[in-house]
C-alpha cells in the first residue's frame, strides 16, 4: 500500500508541472522577449552637449569643414637615394631657412665613388699630357720637312752663285795660264834647252788646270740646275707623313682630352651623389613633422609617412570643404568666420583667398550616422590672418561663409568663359 500511495503521489506532480509550470514559464518568456523589443526600440535620450554648437553671425550662411594648414600647403620632404640615416639637424617646430640641412644618408658608397673618379681624372689627365707632347713632337717634324722642301725649292741660291763663278774663272785662268806655259816650253827648238821631262810636266799641269776647270763649270751647271727631282719628291714625301703622323697624334690627344671630359663628368656625378646624400630644405619654412630617427632606413620616392614635412605657417590656411549642393552659394570674396572644433568660443574671421575650382569626392567624414559619405565637396581657401588664441595645422574647424539664401537671385556670373569646340 504504501508503494501504491508513493507512484500515485508521483503522478500528481508530473501532472502539476504539465497543467500549471510550463504554461507559466511560457508566458514569462513572451514576456521578457515583448519587453526587450519595446525597450530596444525606444530611441534614446538626446544627451545634451558637452559644449554649445557655434553659431554664425550671418543671417544666411553656408557651412562647411575646415581643416587648417600652411599657406605652402604641406610640403613632404624625401630621400634623393634610399639609404640609413646617419644625422637628423632638424625638430619639429624649428624655422628654416632655404638650403638648411634637415639630415643626412649615410655616404660612404658615395665618398669612395668620388676618390675612385677622381683617380680616374688624374690618371686621363696625365696620358692627355703624353698625348699632347707627342702631337708637339709629330707637328715639329712637320715643320722641319716642310723647311727642307722649302729649302730644296729654293735652290740655287742667289749668293751661291756668284762665288761658284768665280771659282769657274780662276779655275779657266789657271788653265789657260798653265796651256800658256805649255806652249811656250814646246817652242823652244833646241832640246838641250828645255828637258824633256820639264815639257810633260808642264803637259801635266795643264791637263790639271783643265781638268779643275771641267769640275768647276760641272759644280756650277749643278748648282743653277737646282735641286735634284727625287731628292724634292723624296722631301715632300716626307712631310706627308710627318703630317699624317701629327693628325694621328692630335687625334689621339683629342681622344684623351674626351676621355677627361667624361672622367671629370662622371667625377661630378659622384660628387652630386654625395650632395644628394644630404637633404636640405627647398625653402624657408616651418618643421611640422620628423618622422625619421638616425639607424632608420629612409627610402626614396613617395611615402604614405613623409620622412619631413615642412610648411610655411604665417599666414595660416582653411582649407574649407563646401557641399557640391551648396557650392553655387558661396561668392568669391565673401566674408567668413571659423570656430575651433569643440570650443565655439574661439573664433576667427577668414579672409576668402581662393577657389580649388575641381569637385572632389570629401575625405574629412565627422563619422555622424547621418552623413553622406558619398558628397562631393568645393574646397575654398581663407586666410587666418590674426588669432588670439592657438592654432595648429591639421586642426580642423567649423566654418561658416556668409552666403545668399536659397531663394535669392543667381549672386554672380559664371567667372569661367563657355568652353567652344575647335571647328576642324
Amino acid at each position: 500500500m504504501t508503494h501504491a500511495h508513493h507512484a500515485e503521489s508521483r503522478v500528481s506532480r508530473r501532472g502539476y508541472i504539465r497543467v500549471y509550470a510550463i504554461p507559466l514559464l511560457a508566458i514569462a518568456g513572451v514576456s521578457f522577449a515583448v519587453y526587450s523589443v519595446v525597450s530596444g526600440s525606444r530611441p534614446p535620450e538626446a544627451q545634451p552637449p558637452l559644449e554649445e554648437p557655434p553659431r554664425a553671425s550671418y543671417a544666411s550662411f553656408v557651412a562647411g569643414s575646415g581643416l587648417v594648414e600652411p599657406a605652402s600647403q604641406n610640403i613632404a620632404v624625401g630621400a634623393h637615394s634610399p639609404g640609413v640615416v646617419t644625422r637628423v639637424a632638424v625638430k619639429a617646430g624649428d624655422v628654416v631657412s632655404a638650403g638648411d640641412v634637415l639630415f643626412t644618408i649615410d655616404d660612404r658608397d658615395a665618398m669612395a665613388a668620388v676618390a675612385s673618379a677622381a683617380a680616374t681624372v688624374e690618371l686621363r689627365r696625365a696620358s692627355l699630357a703624353v698625348r699632347e707632347a707627342q702631337a708637339g713632337v709629330r707637328e715639329a717634324d712637320v715643320e722641319v720637312a716642310e723647311r727642307e722642301v722649302a729649302r730644296l725649292a729654293a735652290l740655287p741660291r742667289e749668293e751661291s752663285v756668284p762665288p761658284a763663278r768665280a771659282r769657274v774663272a780662276q779655275a779657266r785662268a789657271a788653265a789657260d795660264d798653265a796651256r800658256a806655259q805649255l806652249e811656250r816650253w814646246e817652242a823652244v827648238g833646241d832640246e838641250r834647252a828645255v828637258s824633256r821631262d820639264t815639257i810633260t810636266q808642264r803637259r801635266f799641269a795643264a791637263d790639271a788646270a783643265r781638268a779643275t776647270l771641267d769640275q768647276a763649270e760641272a759644280d756650277l751647271a749643278l748648282l743653277m740646275a737646282g735641286a735634284f727631282g727625287p731628292d724634292v719628291e723624296q722631301a715632300r714625301a716626307r712631310v706627308d707623313s710627318a703630317r699624317a703622323a701629327a693628325r694621328a697624334a692630335r687625334a689621339e690627344a683629342e681622344a684623351a682630352r674626351a676621355e677627361v671630359g667624361a672622367a671629370e663628368a662622371m667625377l661630378n656625378a659622384a660628387r652630386v651623389e654625395v650632395d644628394r646624400r644630404t637633404v636640405r630644405a627647398p625653402m624657408g619654412a616651418t618643421v611640422l613633422q620628423v618622422n625619421t630617427r638616425p639607424g632608420e632606413f629612409a627610402p626614396a620616392g613617395p611615402m604614405s609617412t613623409p620622412l619631413v614635412v615642412l610648411g610655411v605657417t604665417t599666414p595660416l590656411v582653411v582649407r574649407t570643404d563646401i557641399d557640391e549642393h551648396e557650392a553655387w552659394r558661396v561668392v568669391p570674396g565673401s566674408p567668413a568666420e571659423a570656430f575651433l572644433r569643440g570650443n565655439p568660443r574661439f573664433k576667427a574671421s577668414l579672409r576668402f583667398l581662393r577657389f580649388e575650382p575641381y569637385i572632389i569626392p570629401k575625405r574629412s567624414l565627422t563619422g555622424d550616422s547621418t552623413e553622406r559619405v558619398d558628397t562631393r565637396v568645393l574646397q575654398v581657401l581663407f586666410t587666418l590672418d590674426r588669432v588670439d588664441f592657438p592654432v595648429y595645422v591639421g586642426q580642423q574647424m567649423d566654418v561658416y561663409i556668409e552666403a545668399p539664401r536659397r531663394d535669392a537671385p543667381r549672386p554672380f556670373a559664371d567667372p569661367s568663359p563657355p568652353i567652344v569646340p575647335e571647328s576642324r
